[in-house]
């Protein structure tokens, strides 16, 4: 006889965070919808992913969990995952979206909703300075002493840049600028592509105490894009190593930001009793720029740069109120980290320094699923190349959307793991392999095709190898062709250089009301340094 499923009302949920308690409030539905509507600290996990994101979301599984979804289905398709998993705390919100709704919950729309509110009430707060993009313009035509650095990651900054910006991503900030702008006259100017980014990191160097005047590029490229200015695209200049003797000063200013704020730093024997207290979900984060960690790093410890964490801590962390412990080699970039984690409501942060005796490894942070891979049959790249000289079977890749139209196997059709049990298209399929750019995904899902009598096989190293061999690869996406809407991933205003003036405005717009909408909401616990 199957266990009742039990039900957590809205009401108890804004009781629990507002109390501080952890809990892990998860959205089931793909980041699109996502996107358009819900709860201030839901975090995403979209049913087919279940398997991938959760244990690095929610480690400890009896961390008490609530499901959500909007009428589609979802939670009661997920429940048995998350009991195959082990989770034992899981319960399901009363009512779904339209229940908290109904119930006169906050709605909030777009992505990494918390940390965009909470640079916009560190703004209202702290009137951090800032500059329009005409005057900046006019500064840089001007020849005056200034730095541009731009606060998101590499990535984003090499697709379109502000003229002569430099790439300091923001948990780098404090550990680099007095290097890059050494004479305490030059104006330093930090920016991103919409505003928290830039405003974090502002204040960031408000609150490490460096002497320079520094401000925000009000409402980064977005604003210097609708006020008629040309991007660079393509740059790559970057922030430079810091000195010995500049590293002591941003260690100096960095440890007094983290015991004004109550960053803790901790030893091996106190975070190993945090790791073994049963009630307590523990996070062991590096923050580090990624080319650091896969050079060496702790053994446990994700990898989570800085600046990225403070913008996206729901990417990393599933349990609010969960223990935060960082760490990295410098003594600046936790601390500065840290003590904004703990105005943004993070109750207990450390910070370990010692990793003396302690294990390391190297390379990228691994994709570890929660449960063992299943064992799938399997095609080599040769064997796929072989086969398809006659026809072939019908492909189908679970990468997400952008990846997708990045690149996919010739012939491939798009798909998001959800769907695929019962497609009408896949009814007169006898033979189908699957694959994702590493192949976890096309493993993961193999056995639900398999047990619906398809003959199933997954390509032996996903797409990744496909393109090792030398094999071509497709671009776009074909919505014609395709298994599903490609709703996976929601398009931000502020990304990629196609975005209309109007779209980008209504995200300004969009921003600028968030602190009258946590006024509204009341779960959110920030508390800004003053």
């Amino acid at each position: 006889m199957a266990r009742p499923v039990a039900v957590t009302s809205p009401q108890d949920v804004r009781r629990l965070l507002r109390a501080g308690d952890e809990i892990a409030l998860l959205d089931l539905r793909e980041e699109g919808p996502f996107a358009a509507a819900h709860p201030l600290f839901a975090v995403n996990l979209p049913l087919g992913r279940i398997e991938e994101r959760i244990g690095f979301l929610v480690p400890r599984r009896d961390a008490p969990i609530v499901l959500y979804d909007d009428g589609e289905g979802r939670v009661a398709r997920a429940l048995p995952v998350f009991a195959a998993l082990g989770y034992g705390n899981v319960s399901v919100l009363e009512g779904g979206l339209a229940g908290w709704r109904a119930s006169g919950g906050e709605i909030f729309i777009d992505v990494n909703v918390p940390s965009k509110a909470f640079g916009e009430l560190v703004e209202h707060v702290r009137h951090t300075p800032s500059l329009p993009a005409p005057e900046l313009q006019a500064r840089i035509a001007r020849g005056d002493d200034l730095v541009i650095l731009d606060a998101r990651r590499f990535s984003e900054y090499h697709v379109m840049s502000i003229p002569g910006g430099r790439s300091v991503p923001g948990g780098e900030l404090a550990l680099r600028v007095r290097d890059i702008a050494p004479s305490p006259e030059t104006v330093v100017v930090v920016n991103c592509a919409g505003r928290t980014r830039s405003i974090i990191g502002t204040q960031s160097l408000v609150n490490a105490g460096i002497p320079n005047p520094v401000f925000a590029l009000r409402n980064g490229t977005i604003g210097w894009t609708l006020a008629g200015l040309e991007l660079d695209h393509g740059a790559a200049r970057t922030g430079g190593e810091p000195t010995g003797t500049n590293v002591a000063r941003a260690r100096e200013a960095a440890a007094a930001l983290a015991e004004r704020t109550g960053v803790r730093a901790i030893g091996q024997g106190t975070l190993a009793v945090l790791q073994s207290d049963p009630a307590r979900t523990v996070y062991r984060l590096d923050v580090r720029s990624p080319e650091e960690y896969a050079a060496s790093h702790l053994e446990g410890f994700r990898s989570a740069p800085g600046g990225q964490l403070v913008q996206a801590t729901d990417e990393w962390i599933g349990v609010r109120h969960g223990t935060i412990v960082l760490t990295d080699d410098d003594g600046v970039r936790a601390r500065m980290t840290g003590h904004w984690l703990r105005q943004l409501g993070w109750r207990e942060v450390y910070v370990l320094d010692d990793w003396a005796g302690l294990s390391r490894a190297t390379g990228p942070e691994p994709v570890v699923p929660a449960a063992p891979l299943p064992e799938v049959e399997g095609v080599s790249v040769a064997g796929l190349v072989a086969e398809r000289a006659g026809g072939g079977p019908l492909m189908i890749d679970l990468a997400a959307s952008p990846a997708f139209r990045k690149g996919h196997l010739p012939g491939a059709v798009f798909a998001i793991r959800p769907d695929l049990a019962g497609h009408p298209r896949l009814a007169d399929a006898r033979d189908v392999v699957l694959t994702s750019p590493d192949g976890v995904a096309a493993r993961l899902a193999a056995p639900e095709l398999a047990r619906a009598g398809l003959r199933v096989r997954v390509l032996d190293g996903g797409t990744t190898a496909w393109r090792e061999a030398g094999q071509p690869l497709e671009t776009g996406l074909d919505e014609a062709r395709a298994l599903s809407r490609p709703d996976d991933v929601y398009k931000r205003p502020y990304e990629g250089t196609d975005n209309a003036a109007a779209a980008m405005q209504a995200y300004l717009d969009w921003e600028f009301g968030l602190v009258a909408q946590l006024e509204r909401d009341g779960t959110h616990g920030f508390s800004v340094l003053e």
